[in-house]
């Protein structure tokens, strides 16, 4: 099941994205926000994050305005590899190589359909783990969260 959330600037972007998982019959929460209306994008970074770390979604979805605010914030969460993506390259990269489980995206930078489509790559890519250096990789950016990194 899939996370999603939203501020007023990536609402269009959800809302599109919401269609897309729709018509794919893939389950989704949707943790808000829900109207244009002006709100703090930190409150749905977190219930979304937290909710993806506890196990509860596979994956989730953020949207604000650029994608850059509501990644920082989803990332203070233990656990959380969020990516702002801005092209397919990125989408396919940020889960093959970097196991990332939020995918990030701007309202006001990404157009929708190309948010349903890094939407489909994310939610298509496996994460490549059999290559030692991706698993290295993603070690030590645990390592960094738990305060052991001693490379």
């Amino acid at each position: 099941m899939i996370a999603l959330g939203c501020d007023h600037g990536g609402i269009n972007l959800k809302r599109e994205i919401i269609k897309y998982l729709d018509s794919k019959g893939i389950e989704y929460y949707d943790f808000g926000c829900y109207s244009e209306e002006s709100v703090d994008y930190p409150i749905y970074a977190y219930k979304v994050a937290k909710a993806v770390a506890g196990g509860e979604f596979e994956k989730g979805i953020l949207c604000c305005g650029t994608g850059i605010g509501i990644s920082i914030a989803a990332n203070k969460v233990k656990g959380i590899r969020a990516a702002v993506v801005s092209n397919e390259f990125g989408a396919e990269m940020t889960r093959r190589h970097n196991n990332a489980n939020i995918l990030c995206m701007g309202g006001r930078v990404t157009s929708e359909k190309d948010a349903v489509k890094f939407t489909d790559i994310f939610l298509n890519t496996p994460y490549s783990s059999d290559e030692n250096r991706h698993i290295r990789r993603i070690k030590m950016i645990s390592d960094i969260e738990n305060g052991s990194f001693d490379y």
